[in-house]
């Protein structure tokens, strides 16, 4: 017997533990519930803190198959302090949850894949896949090979070069449709059926989106065992800011954390807003967009997900709020002129929300907020191309060198440049 199994989240039929998603009797998302009592006698402070540095110390609350044994440490990511960045949004006490730095690439993907094919492997699957705007491709290439699965990746055809790079060095099978990514999932669904191959975010995806929640475990550990005032989250289908929420009310229930309110704000990029437009209009359902941005990461036009993130800000006293293209390019400038943090274009969403979020007074200044960065920047590069100008080279002469330092002190800075903006 397991810990855990599927329930439905609205009628909340029963579905064990099996390669699925939804429930056949109301057509509702699946989500994995657990024996809390079981969990409340091992899932200790003490417990947590003697084992390894990775995703896998909070085991008892992730869905993993008995006698599980893991092959990569991915997770427990940096929670930086961010004065200067703190500093020009005019607030005081400023985290980022760094998952830029995420094993093996760079992004927190990886944490939701990592326990998405430990399922794979107890369900006795040995083909991977996924549909993906990038990030997920990356993650289920790298670790598909590393445990042994064959992989096959399906993405709309327009992903960054960099994306689809770190896709195919894997030798996974890459498969670019013409098309956006809702179109994509849909072809995905379909294949699943006709198939017997797991795919992380179609019928293993509640056993994925938990993978989510160790982001929530981690800030709280890292803030010395308690809950922010706010957390910053970018949204593309939905399931990430949900899942952090889940994991600050487990860490309540079981006793670990003192219980204080989190209010949990949703940033979306503007060609791509369908969560941001819902809550700013007060609707609790989702009208589905047509992907136009530059940050392909969260362009998820109708995020199956949507009405759950929705709730979850409403919830929690939270917004939403989403930025054009070029704030997100500033904002990636930014964090990195002042935290020194390449982030990739769901962090300058995220930075760029957060920002706004700040000059409206939604978040005070004076509380403890975290900024969920969530890809590096290196996967992104092409939206920099253009933004800075190239040196001409000088000889390898001092007075050279002189004549080019005053030039230099005669022009701004990168930063002045940015907050001008």
């Amino acid at each position: 017997m397991t810990p855990y199994e599927l329930r439905c989240r609205e009628c909340g039929k029963s579905w064990g533990n099996q390669a699925r998603s939804i429930c056949d009797d109301c057509f509702s998302p699946l989500e994995v519930f657990y024996d809390y009592d079981a969990v409340r006698r091992q899932f200790t402070r003490e417990r947590i803190t003697s084992r390894a540095p990775n995703l896998w110390r909070y085991a008892e609350l992730l869905p993993l198959p008995p006698g599980f044994q893991p092959s990569l440490p991915a997770g427990f990511t940096p929670l930086l302090s961010a004065p200067r960045l703190a500093n020009r949004l005019g607030a005081k006490r400023l985290w980022l949850k760094n998952d830029a730095v995420c094993l093996p690439t760079l992004s927190f993907k990886d944490r939701v894949v990592a326990v998405a094919l430990a399922q794979a492997r107890s369900f006795g699957f040995d083909t991977v896949a996924c549909s993906s705007t990038g990030n997920l491709a990356n993650a289920v290439a790298a670790q598909a090979v590393r445990n042994g699965f064959k992989a096959w990746i399906f993405t709309p055809s327009d992903l960054e070069p960099a994306k689809i790079l770190g896709t195919q060095v894997f030798g996974a099978k890459l498969v670019p449709i013409a098309g956006n990514y809702d179109q994509v999932n849909r072809l995905c669904s379909q294949i699943a059926d006709e198939y017997r191959w797991g795919f992380v975010n179609v019928n293993l995806r509640p056993y994925y989106a938990e993978g989510s929640k160790t982001v929530g475990f981690e800030i709280a550990e890292q803030l010395g065992w308690r809950l922010p005032d706010n957390v910053v989250v970018p949204m593309a289908g939905g399931s990430l800011i949900t899942k952090i929420k889940k994991a600050f009310e487990e860490l309540i229930d079981l006793g670990l954390v003192e219980p204080r309110p989190v209010k949990i704000f949703g940033a979306q990029a503007t060609g791509c807003s369908p969560i941001a437009t819902a809550v700013k209009a007060g609707h609790e359902d989702i009208e589905p967009q047509k992907p136009a941005t530059v940050a392909r990461s969260l362009a998820i036009g109708n995020p199956a997900d949507g009405p759950y993130a929705i709730k979850t800000i409403r919830t929690s006293g939270g917004w939403a709020e989403d930025v054009c293209d070029g704030e997100i390019v500033d904002s990636i400038r930014l964090l990195a002129a002042t935290e020194g943090v390449f982030c990739e274009t769901a962090g300058g969403v995220t930075v760029g929300c957060a920002r706004k979020l700040y000059g409206q007074g939604r978040i005070p200044v004076d509380e403890t907020t975290v900024l969920c960065i969530t890809g590096n920047g290196l996967k992104t590069t092409d939206v920099l191309s253009g933004t800075f100008e190239a040196a001409e080279p000088i000889r390898p002469k001092l007075a050279e060198f002189e004549a080019f330092l005053e030039r230099a002190h005669e022009t701004s800075t990168p930063l002045e440049e940015i907050m001008e903006v």
